[in-house]
């Protein structure tokens, strides 16, 4: 919409078929978990969407601690990569994609490997290797839960 400017009835109608058809396509892929009733997924669907003002918060920090080492005159100095290994306790795969896909749109840290619940993380600095697992995992931990 935003692109093309169109916001007549008959383009914002087509738009939302759109969207319930890829989401009901997409049922499989999304919802894969039959086990849980739709109670629990909204729970989760609702405690998620409280979890992003602070993953939103942790990214601002973290592009304002990445710049700080860009700018700074002693950057080699700053920068002291370290590949990270740890055990998580999110155990269903949902929490472990989100904890993944956090901890790389927080920047400094790249998620380079889950197996299990085995994570591999590059982070760029010392600071940023002290965060993990941390608070983000916790956060993620009550939305999800461990099992």
């Amino acid at each position: 919409m935003l692109l093309s400017g169109l916001f007549d009835p008959f383009h914002l109608t087509l738009g939302v078929i759109s969207c319930l058809l890829v989401a009901w396509l997409s049922t499989d892929l999304l919802f894969h978990d039959r086990g849980k009733s739709d109670a629990t997924r909204l729970r989760e669907l609702g405690r998620f969407i409280a979890y992003l003002p602070w993953l939103m918060k942790e990214i601002v920090l973290s592009t304002l601690h990445v710049t700080y080492i860009a700018l700074h005159p002693r950057m080699r100095e700053l920068i002291d990569p370290k590949i990270i290994c740890f055990r998580t306790r999110i155990k269903s795969e949902i929490g472990q994609v989100a904890f993944a896909n956090s901890i790389t749109l927080t920047p400094g840290t790249i998620t380079v490997r889950v197996s299990d619940d085995e994570f591999i993380v590059h982070a760029l600095s010392r600071k940023t290797a002290e965060g993990l697992p941390g608070e983000m995992e916790e956060r993620l931990l009550r939305v999800f839960g461990t099992e």
